[in-house]
């Protein structure tokens, strides 16, 4: 007898991929939706009573499938569908038809590209991944990027409606454009886990289930491409996301790096991490993601923030300036460089990048060079960059952070 609690958990794992199989078999997003909501509707009658099916993704399917259809004929729309649906009638007839493993593998890859199609615009990419990939509802995107439900439900509309009308291909791109769509299904995945780490704004630092998608999401991508990038932005996300249970006291005050309870970093992803970081530099085949993954990778084994190699961590911020010369990769060699050379070194780094008038309104621009002049002992001019500082933070921890800094000077 199939539990409540055995069939939500099928409902975790098996919709998703489900619903990316039923977005190729119906050929579009609102049928496949409606489709994967009928046949869990008929899940819950059904198997509590005749039990869970030896191949539960399948059958999702399999009923999806065939209940769009005849919802098509019923109301008058199946002669005009497209020739694929009708194609897709006869084999709906076949209960014995079985997705593989491997055509439910391809049908997820096509839909995260399909999502992160360079004709969306970026803010329409992830709020359609999150949604149609991750399965997270418009408020909980909403909440996320601190937007209106309204707002983030018209952007995935119109991101649908753009797919639809511009005859958007529900396919893998061909390998001389997949090296740059994939940067952009990269990037995505990345936003996704920042929005999670590091809140642009509000009460709370961390969203642990925006981070734990991503993590989803770069590994689902990991299985079904072999490139090294998508290794690397799993090995950093992984890194990364070690360190969420030291970060914050149980106020939900930050903590910074150096002062952290290392006891509390996931030392199992730290692990897997730096195999995969490793794995990536054997080879030499390694892209601006598994240069961060690398710096993570050297936090994560020093026992203690002294055992820091910032020695290491500074080369490998200069090979990620040669792929990504933006002035925050800058700001942060400028951090390394401090904890190498000393504050005096830095600080020059980090009034070159201000007086470029870059990073003008980033808080933590301001507040590295609040630090560093603390540390030469300028104190009124530390007090005057941590007071700009906090007049840009947007965060709620972040900005309890600063203002204890601030007190420090009283």
């Amino acid at each position: 007898m199939a539990t409540a609690a055995d069939i939500e958990a099928i409902y975790r794992t098996e919709a998703r991929p489900a619903l990316a199989t039923l977005i190729r078999l119906l050929g579009g997003f609102d049928l496949a939706e409606e489709a994967l909501h009928d046949a869990w509707l008929a899940a819950l009658a059904q198997w509590p009573r005749d039990g869970i099916p030896t191949n539960p993704r399948s059958w999702l399917i399999s009923t999806g499938r065939f209940k769009a259809i005849d919802k098509l004929r019923r109301k008058g729309r199946f002669e005009q569908a497209q020739p694929e649906l009708m194609h897709q009638a006869e084999l709906a007839m076949e209960p014995e038809v079985v997705e593989t493993d491997h055509s439910i593998a391809d049908d997820q890859l096509r839909l995260i590209f399909v999502c992160c199609h360079p004709a969306l615009a970026p803010d329409a990419q992830v709020a359609l991944t999150l949604r149609e990939v991750g399965g997270l509802t418009t408020e909980d995107i909403a909440a996320a990027y601190f937007s209106p439900a309204p707002t983030i439900a018209q952007r995935i509309v119109r991101a649908k409606a753009k797919i639809r009308d511009a005859n958007i291909p529900y396919v893998v791109p061909e390998p001389a454009e997949f090296e740059d769509r994939l940067e952009a299904v990269l990037q995505v995945i990345y936003l996704i886990f920042n929005a999670g780490y590091s809140a642009a704004s509000g009460a709370s630092a961390i969203r642990a289930d925006l981070c734990a998608e991503a993590i989803r999401l770069a590994r689902l991508l990991t299985d079904l491409v072999t490139v090294p990038e998508a290794d690397g932005l799993l090995a950093l996300l992984l890194l990364t996301d070690a360190r969420r249970a030291a970060r914050l006291t149980p106020s939900g005050d930050l903590i910074a790096l150096p002062d952290q309870d290392r006891s509390l970093w996931d030392h199992e992803q730290i692990g897997e991490g730096v195999g995969r970081v490793r794995h990536i530099f054997r080879h030499r085949r390694f892209g601006a993601y598994a240069l961060q993954a690398a710096i993570a990778a050297e936090h994560g084994l020093a026992r203690t923030a002294d055992a820091t190699n910032w020695a290491q961590i500074v080369v490998f911020y200069d090979l990620l300036l040669r792929l990504d010369a933006s002035a925050i990769v800058e700001l942060n060699r400028a951090v390394a460089v401090s904890m190498r050379d000393g504050p005096q070194p830095a600080l020059v780094l980090v009034d070159a990048i201000l007086s470029r008038g870059e990073l003008a309104d980033y808080h933590l621009a301001h507040a590295t060079r609040a630090d560093l002049l603390a540390k030469l002992g300028r104190t009124a001019e530390a007090k005057a960059a941590y007071e700009i500082a906090l007049g840009l933070a947007r965060q709620e921890p972040e900005i309890r952070f600063l203002k204890s800094k601030l007190a420090d000077f009283a």
